[in-house]
């Protein structure tokens, strides 16, 4: 015989946009340094010395599609 199996419904979970702000923003920040790095290094504006940073992510660089040669 078959027996009637109640199925829970899901609660959505409420976020609130003041607690996920902050982590945006650090997120935000954090990746633009990174393309700035992966971008522009080695290239028309360089902060660093040397070819280290720039032989560090040069692979990046073409996969994103930043020309260096």
């Amino acid at each position: 015989m078959s027996q009637a199996v109640a199925v829970p419904t899901p609660i959505p979970v409420r976020i609130p946009i003041r607690e996920i702000l902050p982590y945006a923003i650090f997120a935000g920040v954090l990746f633009l340094v990174v393309m700035y790095f992966v971008g522009s290094e080695q290239g028309a504006v360089q902060l660093f010395s040397g070819t280290l940073l720039h032989e560090f992510v040069h692979d990046g660089r073409h996969l994103l599609g930043f020309p260096c040669h």
